[in-house]
């Protein structure tokens, strides 16, 4: 992908789990918290409830500080319906 590492894992919790990494990348704290926001909110909204059980990891690459909002739901969405499949 090209803005977001995703790795996942089934899990025996029933359900979804979700963990994010943002590394630095040389940005500043507010650049991190804002995209980690996003991206939790993203997964919240639109992508957690469409899992299976598993052990979700999204780790952002440099690029996703500059990419947009529809673009990395597209993205997350897209990761989302082939580990469904």
């Amino acid at each position: 992908m090209r803005y977001l590492d995703i790795a996942w894992r089934p899990n025996t919790q029933g359900h979804a789990r979700t963990g994010i990494v943002v590394p630095r990348f040389g940005e500043t704290a507010v650049a991190r918290n804002r995209l980690r926001r996003r991206v939790r909110e993203m997964l919240r909204r639109e992508v957690v409830g469409a899992l299976p059980a598993v052990d979700l990891v999204v780790r952002a690459k440099p690029a996703a500080y500059t990419a947009g909002f529809a673009v990395l739901r597209a993205e997350l969405a897209d990761a989302a319906s082939g580990i469904a499949r």
